[in-house]
């Protein structure tokens, strides 16, 4: 597809890939975006863009472990859903790590997005996940959270007037609007709109009941009136090919429009729809009708993503795409001055952006390149001891698929994702994809194995990652010459 090709943003993300919980703000003419990354350091990815459809990452916003503690480092762990917003100068983002939930709520600023961000703020009392930051006329900031207070009963949508330098709330903390009535009632965002206060919600879970609510109120606490027409925006029992659409945050354009990022998956494949890339942003125009709004997903048409990149780390630091699940970079990847990384214990990802896509790792000497969905869920090459073997684990099975020699001291292992062949009588197609592993020795590409992708889905897996590519140590000493990942 031709790289200037316009696509329908209803159906094509703005952000693809395992980049959920989309979180906006404007400054200026610059918008800014952040997402959820999990147990994935450094955490919370950040793009920035001019126009809302194309987007680059500059940074990620928790890089340092004085910011985002490990914790137990479990899969689907660590940074979940956030809130960014610009306010009197500076940049705020707020945010929880499940992984380390004793602290509370992780509020940390600046006045520039690309980094460096502080150090956090704390907030112990509010317990729970999903926090927003808004300020009213008066300077007076709201901090709104699905949850409970410490030592407190209940759970819901609750909020209290912080004090941002303590972390410390002005008073109880009090509980606010609940939602309609549908499941996981999450991901508040509270907003100043002419004269009313609108407070979002995601409620129906993540899954395909996802949806947005909002009400209205005459202050911050409420009480609010639930829109008439709630869920406002949905595909729940839609025959559409994008799916789970909700936690989304509203943004105000340069010439006064309105828009919203939400998540949503691209399923694929026979009932019940398999997702391999996580939840994706995607991006809708927003109209005001009888002072409500209304998601009007039609609106842009959004440009091809350029994801395709070559990496052979030379440069002083790690390219922003490079993450470590549950560790630190520094530990798995140690700069070599000719170009290359020496790898150490634990797995450098980077997340595969699309539905059909060709991956390769040069090593020399040793070396394991892997498809993961979370460290019960990978199909993966190994180059040790002269030769190349795939395999794949599926929950507690791991299976060796097949290997071959390789003398040469140097491998390019080869992973692909290609669109399944139809089958039965009324031909479907099962899973999402195929997945084939290959390598090459110097003497021509040889096949290892081919596996159903379905295996490697948040359907089969669950959680709320998607895929990821991902190099690692085999054996004494191994080295990564470089990695090229191009869509299909």
């Amino acid at each position: 597809m031709s790289s200037t090709a316009r696509m329908p943003a209803a159906e094509h993300p703005i952000v693809p890939g395992f980049y959920p919980d989309p979180t906006v703000c404007r400054a200026g003419s610059d918008y800014y975006l952040a997402h959820s990354s999990f147990e994935y350091f450094p955490g919370a990815p950040v793009f920035h863009s001019r126009d809302l459809l194309r987007w680059k990452q500059i940074g990620n916003i928790l890089d340092r472990r004085s910011q985002f503690r490990r914790g137990d480092g479990r899969a689907s762990g660590g940074i979940y859903g956030s809130t960014l917003r610009f306010h009197d100068g500076r940049f705020w983002f707020v945010t929880t790590n499940v992984a380390d939930p004793e602290p509370g709520q992780t509020v940390v600023t600046t006045e520039d997005p690309a980094g460096p961000w502080s150090d956090p703020v704390y907030v112990r009392e509010a317990v729970g996940i999903d926090p927003d930051l808004c300020w009213d006329e008066d300077g007076e900031c709201f901090l709104t959270w699905k949850g409970t207070v410490i030592d407190g009963e209940g759970d819901g949508i609750f909020q209290g007037r912080l004090d941002t330098e303590t972390g410390r709330f002005k008073g109880d903390p009090y509980p606010v609007w609940q939602g309609t009535g549908l499941a996981a009632s999450e991901a508040p965002h509270l907003y100043r709109i002419g004269g009313h206060w609108y407070l979002m919600l995601a409620e129906g879970g993540t899954e395909r009941g996802h949806t947005v609510t909002v009400a209205r109120g005459d202050s911050p606490q409420g009480p609010f009136e639930s829109c008439p027409d709630n869920p406002v925006f949905s595909h729940r029992s839609l025959a559409h090919p994008v799916q789970n659409t909700g936690h989304a945050d509203l943004v105000q354009t340069e010439d006064g429009d309105w828009a919203a990022v939400y998540l949503a998956v691209r399923p694929k494949g026979f009932t019940p729809g398999f997702h391999v890339l996580g939840r994706e942003t995607f991006l809708a125009g927003v109209e005001w009708v009888d002072g409500w709004p209304v998601f009007d997903e039609d609106r842009h048409t959004v440009p091809m993503a350029d994801t395709a990149f070559t990496d052979e780390f030379t440069a002083p630091r790690l390219d922003a795409r490079w993450v470590v699940p549950g560790g630190e970079p520094e530990a798995v990847a140690v700069r070599r001055s000719g170009g290359g990384l020496e790898l150490g214990e634990g797995l450098l990802c980077a997340r595969v952006r699309d539905l059909a896509w060709t991956a390769e790792a040069a090593f020399s000497e040793a070396g394991h390149f892997r498809l993961l969905i979370d460290d019960r869920h990978w199909y993966g090459l190994t180059f040790e001891d002269g030769r190349v073997r795939a395999t794949a684990r599926i929950g507690d099975i791991e299976h060796d698929l097949g290997a071959a020699p390789c003398a040469a001291g140097r491998a390019v292992l080869r992973i692909e994702a290609v669109e399944p062949a139809a089958e039965g009588a009324s031909p479907v197609t099962l899973g999402p994809d195929v997945v084939f592993l290959s390598f090459d020795g110097g003497d021509g590409v040889r096949e290892l194995g081919r596996l159903d992708g379905r295996y490697l889905s948040t359907e089969v897996a669950t959680g709320f990652t998607g895929r990821m590519l991902a190099v690692a140590a085999a054996g004494v000493r191994s080295v990564i010459e470089h990695v090229e990942y191009m869509p299909r």
